[in-house]
């Protein structure tokens, strides 16, 4: 019976991870292009880039090296910039679910 157990455990594992690998070429590259819009990508990419900006300007304003003044122009200007990224961003995976919805 123990054995009989561990065999199904094996059988139910092996199965589960050789998922990816009975996926045919074509559902492998639909699922691939439903994972990552290269756009989206690029604008998570410039998200980050542009919020590490921001949490650079308040370490630089912390040690001293930007005044109050020329940190608060930064910083709004920063922020500005990270708005619209937001925005593009939204209406980039807005595009993105509305072409995948139509190849359904």
């Amino acid at each position: 019976m123990e054995i009989l157990l561990a065999l199904v455990i094996v059988a139910v594992v092996v199965w589960f991870v050789s998922g990816p690998l009975r996926r045919s070429a074509g559902e492998t590259r639909k699922a691939s292009e439903r994972l990552e819009d290269p756009h989206v990508a690029e604008l998570r990419a410039r998200k980050e880039a542009k919020y590490r900006e921001i949490r650079d300007a308040e370490l630089d304003r912390e040690q001293g090296k930007l005044s109050r003044a020329d940190w608060g122009r930064q910083d709004a200007e920063l922020r500005r910039e990270a708005i619209e990224i937001l925005k593009e961003l939204d209406r980039a995976n807005a595009e993105a679910e509305e072409r995948a919805a139509a190849e359904r």
